[in-house]
């Protein structure tokens, strides 16, 4: 009756992981190849300042990625709960706060009007994750084992549909995405240059020189409220005067926001902190006068440098409340990072060229159909060749079987 029992649980063992291996194998095979367009810098003759006409009043702080426990606490957050997040981030002073578990949308406080349905996707190795803000529903579809370039574009316009916003999150992290890939890849909204798991500042500036506008998200990405030294680390303010859901994401989308990077004394507690963000400068105008770009902040800074494409260091200015850039004709984008006393360091979106009515978004790439059903067919052919291979061996092993029982004896 044991060996009975054992021969099922392996079968069933056995038909589960055959099961799933069609599974992906088929996810695979299905993937579409896509012709991606090569990079086309910013230009024209106009300048996009997404905070020209901004309230400097206005300055909401926010966090857009934090897990809490899920799936029994098998995922990173399994210490937090839904309402001890957000005490903590009410206690340093966020106004903006949203829970992002994975591949789960969190309900709490969703009869609030200021609720805001956010998850973190992507369960592959390599951490090519996106957070999704404004999330409809919660999309399964992802390459687990191995990402080429078209499948993370592939992924990237599945979540697309679904979302108001898609941000990549932490692209550095175990290169989930290259530098390469933010030459080409397209269609996603914001990028999450700030995590305290790793800043993707070279990612960003590889995105923008290739001419695809993605504004900025930092967020915390914290696992364990209750360490001082997880939360409060980095934040994202948002240019609006209401706090309404949809109008937070629309600021997002539109630029109108800055990440900090705020300094932290070794030792700081929850109070500490909160005493530290109460005293964070604001950004008081940001304004376009013909080609010059005029930055204002309300405290002196230590030194604000002006970046144009491939992260080149265009200018530096020290000790003052305001700074001045003027662009040249080879200024594809300029965007500035404000260090103040203490090393807190401001990045600010960047100001862009272009032409026609208004900046638009790189077009998308475009389906090859051809390469796409050339890569299909292969799949298939190796398919139905293990298909073969299994059936012959299975077809071997069961006539050893049969002579195994029914043996043949000579006589001489």
């Amino acid at each position: 009756m044991v060996n009975r029992k054992y021969r099922i649980t392996v079968r069933l063992v056995k038909w589960f992981f055959i099961m799933l291996f069609i599974a992906f194998y088929l996810i695979y095979a299905w993937a579409p190849v896509y012709d991606f367009h090569e990079p086309r810098p910013f230009s024209g003759d106009k300048f996009y300042n997404p905070y020209q006409n901004i309230d400097s009043t206005a300055w909401k702080k926010g966090n857009f990625q934090i897990q809490s426990k899920v799936w029994r606490g098998i995922t990173n957050g399994r210490n937090n709960s839904s309402e001890a997040i957000h005490a903590v981030y009410k206690q340093l002073g966020y106004d903006i706060i949203v829970i992002s578990d994975y591949m789960k949308i969190n309900r709490f406080g969703s009869e609030s009007k200021n609720y805001i349905p956010v998850y973190e996707h992507g369960f592959g190795f390599r951490k090519t994750h996106q957070v999704c803000i404004g999330a409809g529903k919660v999309n399964w579809m992802d390459y687990p084992f191995y990402q080429s370039r078209h499948h993370k574009q592939h992924v990237i316009n599945i979540l697309k549909e679904s979302n108001k916003a898609v941000a990549l999150a932490h692209p550095d992290l175990k290169t989930g995405y290259t530098l390469e890939d933010m030459r080409y890849l397209t269609n996603y909204d914001l990028m999450e240059v700030l995590n305290q798991c790793s800043f993707s500042i070279n990612h960003w500036d590889a995105a923008l020189t290739a001419g695809h506008l993605a504004y900025i998200v930092a967020s915390d990405d914290a696992h364990d409220v209750f360490k001082p030294d997880e939360v409060g680390m980095v934040c994202t303010f948002i240019n609006t005067a209401s706090l309404r859901g949809e109008d937070v994401i629309d600021a997002l989308i539109k630029g109108k926001a800055y990440g900090v990077d705020v300094f932290m004394e070794e030792g700081s507690d929850l109070a500490k902190k909160a005493e530290d963000h109460k005293k964070l400068p604001v950004v008081t105008s940001v304004k376009m006068k013909d080609d010059t770009l005029f930055v204002s902040v309300s405290e002196p800074f230590h030194d604000i440098i002006f970046f144009g494409p491939n992260r080149s260091n265009k200018k530096m200015m020290t000790g003052s409340k305001t700074a001045f850039y003027k662009f040249s004709p080879n200024d594809a984008f300029i965007r500035a990072e404000i260090t103040f006393p203490g090393t807190t360091r401001y990045y600010l979106n960047p100001v862009i060229r272009y032409s026609g009515n208004e900046p638009s978004q790189s077009s998308k790439p475009g389906i090859n159909h051809t390469k796409t059903w050339m890569w299909r067919s292969v799949f298939i052919l190796i398919f139905a060749l293990l298909i073969i291979l299994y059936s012959f061996f299975k077809m071997k092993h069961k006539k050893r079987r049969l002579l195994s029982r029914h043996p043949h004896y000579y006589c001489l």
